[in-house]
């Protein structure tokens, strides 16, 4: 069986090399939506009884490892020196670095990194993260799938 979350953060980045306006510092609403699969708990009485996982504990683990570090953060790519340096003269200033440009496949890449480590030996062991969609606009996404990434 699988279930997926959908979560939801606010984020700037910029894509230094781009031939458009993404090469310019901008931000976007994104969605991270978590697909992960496992047997449904049959334990009679169990609070998780009929579920894969409960739907707040897959949103707790996100919350935590992605969404909060990177909600009303900039993305930045720790090679680009002028907006590293830009962003550091900002005392408190929320910057996450990244080792590849902020695009949305690299994002979605990062986050199956993190989440994957994070779910695996949930409920003895038998979940798997299957999927990381991330949204950087309504239209456009990336997916980070498990045996690709």
């Amino acid at each position: 069986m699988r279930i997926t979350r959908r979560l939801e953060f606010d984020a700037g980045h910029r894509i230094p090399n781009h031939n458009s306006q993404c090469r310019h510092l901008h931000g976007h609403r994104y969605a991270i939506e978590i697909t992960l699969s496992g047997p449904v708990v049959a334990t009679a009485g169990a609070a998780d009884e009929g579920m894969v996982m409960d739907f707040s504990a897959v949103k707790a683990i996100a919350q935590q490892h992605v969404v909060e570090p990177w909600d009303h953060a900039f993305l930045a790519w720790k090679h680009d020196q002028a907006v590293v340096a830009f962003l550091a003269g900002m005392p408190g200033h929320k910057t996450v670095l990244f080792d590849a440009p902020p695009t949305a496949e690299h994002l979605a890449q990062t986050a199956f990194a993190i989440l994957d480590r994070q779910y695996m030996g949930q409920y003895g062991g038998q979940l798997r993260l299957e999927r990381v969609r991330l949204y950087e606009t309504p239209n456009c996404w990336a997916d980070a799938l498990r045996g690709e990434v």
